[in-house]
């Protein structure tokens, strides 16, 4: 069936733009309905590029670049592709924090996604059917929203921060994107400023809690699975109560993943190994601090846990070497209010000789001495001078990584760690931070940025046509990622650089297909690892319309 000019124009993965040559002016029936220049690609980015840098703020340069994301997929990822490092706090964290918070007022256009509501479950399957149009969905993020880092709650607006993980999934590991699809199960928000905005375009009541909600859930599951078999799903920011338990019912019988609890994990350990790469310690000899216990902070601690195993310790062995401090300070097996996230890492009060007096991360740090200190508190500026310099004097190379944002929830700066440590910290932030210059050495500090390790994640799992995605594969990319750092650096950073987000995204694809193909867990022969990942690969650039 032939396509109506209009459809072609206003489709953003046919559209063209200025691009369409004479030839397919004539064949398309596009003839007068743009503009008689016709641009090569490298015209448009270059063109686009210049009106994005007169944007005055990030806000609205996102904004902007959404609008070419709306008309013009290959345009929008062919310019995301040359500036990601650029791009990457404007498209996806921290400024999206902004763009979630003001969906409905901002709204223009639904982007592809599919909008699930609990109040309507009859219509899922012709909803996921209506969103992907006829398009072979292979990857969907979904999210309810519950549990946005940083910012919580926020209903179906949350529906953008699957569509910008989406866009670091293209971005970074060329996931072709029209085979992706950004879901939202709106069940409701707790947020009342929601509740009580009339623009608000999700649904009015408070959120769905037990059997409904898990019923929900469920079939959502099961009707995305069969009407896209070859799919791997993606869980984000779904809330404390629930988010463990979805990836724990479903890890096992598909490829699922959920970024919060695993993504968040990986790239923590990726940063640990390449610490302890320059700083030559062993992983088994740290005393590890998490401060922050909810769904990120157990997940990152349950993942570094694993590797202690993973490297001889005996499971009760390990958990001796792991502090979980919370706002009641540290975790007593003893509080009924323990998640089952939390319970493992717990200690016994008859550990110390005054329990009663470790309600602070202070009293902790003085009482534990760890030797790595993790914050997923989003509690700023916590990491104070006295708990670092008291951390500090009994490990020559303390491990800190302050992870909470966007920037105005971080647990400390990196140049107040560098400078409070007399530049012996080993430092990664959850946000970008600038390198910070001590005493004639300029230290990097490396984004524990989730973006390093997911999209590897998943093109690596598609690539393999893996049938689960489980704990080796993530053991493999963690250390792809931990091995690329140079220790003989002075002020080496821990992690690489999202810089080069691209070249490592292959690095640890690779690395996940080999040992999905190693433990023999994939759904067909994969003869050659590296060529089946970059057969995977798609590229910004135009072809002919048929």
């Amino acid at each position: 069936m032939k396509l109506a000019a209009q459809q072609i124009l206003n489709d953003p993965f046919l559209n063209k733009g200025t691009a369409f040559t004479s030839e397919e002016r004539q064949q398309l029936g596009l003839i007068g309905l743009l503009p008689p220049t016709v641009q090569t690609l490298d015209q448009q980015v270059a063109q686009t590029y210049a009106q994005y840098q007169a944007k005055p703020s990030a806000l609205e340069k996102r904004l902007f670049l959404m609008s070419i994301f709306n008309e013009n997929r290959v345009l929008f990822y062919k310019l995301f592709s040359q500036h990601v490092a650029e791009f990457m706090p404007v498209v996806y964290d921290p400024t999206i924090a902004d763009t979630i918070e003001h969906y409905s007022e901002l709204f223009v256009d639904p982007q592809n996604a599919a909008f699930l509501s609990i109040d309507d479950p009859a219509s899922m399957a012709t909803t996921l059917k209506n969103a992907a149009g006829g398009r072979h969905i292979r990857l969907v993020v979904v999210t309810d929203a519950e549990g946005i880092l940083g910012i919580g709650d926020w209903g179906t607006q949350g529906v953008d921060i699957a569509v910008g993980k989406l866009m670091v999934y293209t971005a970074a590991a060329g996931i072709d994107p029209s085979e992706v699809m950004p879901v939202v199960l709106d069940t409701g928000t707790n947020r009342q400023q929601l509740l009580d905005d009339p623009q608000y375009l999700g649904n009015h009541h408070a959120r769905i809690r037990g059997a409904r909600y898990d019923q929900f859930v469920d079939q959502f599951v099961q009707t995305v699975t069969e009407l896209f078999p070859d799919l791997y799903l993606h869980f984000e920011d779904f809330g404390r109560i629930n988010a463990a338990k979805i990836l724990n019912k479903y890890k096992n019988q598909m490829t699922t993943f959920n970024d919060d609890i695993q993504g968040t994990g990986i790239i923590v350990l990726a940063g640990l190994l390449g610490a302890l790469n320059i700083s030559k310690q062993k992983m088994t000899e740290q005393i590890y601090v998490s401060f922050g216990a909810g769904t990120a902070g157990a997940g990152i601690t349950q993942r570094i846990f694993e590797e202690f195993v993973q490297q001889g310790l005996s499971e009760e062995a390990a958990r001796k070497h792991f502090y979980l401090v919370d706002k009641q300070g540290l975790l007593f097996a003893d509080d009924p209010t323990l998640t089952p996230e939390q319970k493992p890492f717990a200690r016994s009060k008859a550990e110390f000789a005054h329990s009663e007096q470790l309600t602070t991360l202070e009293a902790v740090v003085k009482a534990v001495h760890p030797t790595i200190l993790v914050g997923t508190s989003t509690q700023p500026g916590t990491f104070t001078e006295a708990i670092i310099k008291e951390m500090a004097a009994h490990t020559p190379r303390p491990i800190i990584f302050p992870l909470s944002n966007p920037t105005k929830l971080a647990e400390a700066k990196a140049a107040d760690l560098i400078n409070w440590t007399d530049g012996k910290a080993l430092v990664a932030t959850g946000i970008p931070a600038a390198p910070v210059d001590y005493q004639g050495v300029t230290y990097a500090i490396g984004q524990a940025n989730n973006a390093l390790v997911y999209p590897g994640l998943g093109l690596g799992t598609l690539a393999a046509h893996a049938k689960v995605l489980n704990d080796q594969m993530i053991s493999a990319a963690a250390h792809s990622l931990g091995g690329i750092v140079d220790p003989e650096q002075p002020g080496a950073a821990v992690l690489p650089p999202v810089t080069k987000l691209n070249q490592f995204s292959q690095t640890v694809a690779e690395a996940v297909a080999q040992s999905a193909v190693d433990q023999g867990i994939t759904k067909e022969k994969i003869e050659n690892v590296r060529q089946a990942v970059l057969a995977e690969k798609w590229e910004p650039k135009y072809t002919a319309l048929n």
